[in-house]
């Protein structure tokens, strides 16, 4: 068993064709035909990750994403017709971690789902044992007890967990990685995303705005991920 996905898709058509190649792929898939179901059932038995349709009668499937992200940090991949950049930057703000423009090959909903679940293995899920000795930290600021640990795939301030979903919290450890250098857009489109996104620059710029808002004290003064113009982004640790 590859994992557990819930297709939200009110298109009869299309979501019986990504039931099917999902199972070939080995996933356990679950189905909601509306925004609302599937809130529902991710509230009384979650899966791993979520596809998304966009354009859902009733709750849409932005709104969806939102209540979802109130109380999940499961991986979300978007599929829309709508192609343009806002669109596409509308879905991430929303909280997805990826997106897939229609038509669209099952097989690359698959690659996507693969590269969530390649990034989703680096960052121990809850309740996973701890590794052995130590485990490798980066404190991001000692005042503010802002502490990040890549082996355990936490963030904590304090005693408390900072809920990050699976594209953050890698985004953040790709700039710890580069101790305290300049990582430039691409770079981290590549990093992370690994299939580039299209190229476009700019939805690094919404996961880090979407991660200032988890870790900065003041958002839009950020003193930890900073940016610096023309070239990328710089993680500053205290």
């Amino acid at each position: 068993m590859t994992g557990t996905v819930l297709v939200v898709e009110d298109d009869d058509n299309i979501r019986a064709v990504l039931r099917m190649g999902l199972e070939d792929e080995g996933y356990s898939v679950h189905e909601a035909a509306t925004g609302e179901a599937a809130v529902g059932m991710m509230r009384t038995d979650p899966t791993e990750f979520m596809i998304v349709d966009v354009m859902l009668g009733g709750m849409d499937g932005l709104a969806c994403i939102r209540s979802v992200r109130g109380f999940s940090d499961i991986p979300i991949v978007v599929i829309s017709a709508r192609t343009g950049t806002d669109d596409v930057i509308a879905g991430l703000e929303a909280g997805a971690d990826d997106y897939v423009p229609k038509p669209f090959m099952v097989r690359e909903v698959v690659a996507r789902l693969r590269a969530l679940r390649r990034r989703l293995s680096r960052q121990a899920r809850p309740g996973a044992p701890a590794p052995a000795g130590p485990p490798p930290v980066v404190v991001i600021d000692g005042a503010d007890e802002l502490v990040l640990s890549p082996e355990e795939g936490v963030l904590r301030r304090g005693e408390l967990r900072v809920h990050l979903t699976t594209t953050e919290f890698r985004l953040l450890c790709e700039l710890a990685d580069a101790g305290g250098r300049v990582v430039s857009r691409q770079d981290l489109l590549a990093r992370v995303w690994e299939h580039g996104f299209y190229g476009d620059e700019r939805l690094v710029d919404v996961h880090v705005r979407r991660l200032r808002l988890k870790i900065e004290p003041v958002p839009a003064s950020p003193r930890y991920v900073v940016t610096e113009r023309g070239l990328g982004y710089r993680l500053v640790t205290a």
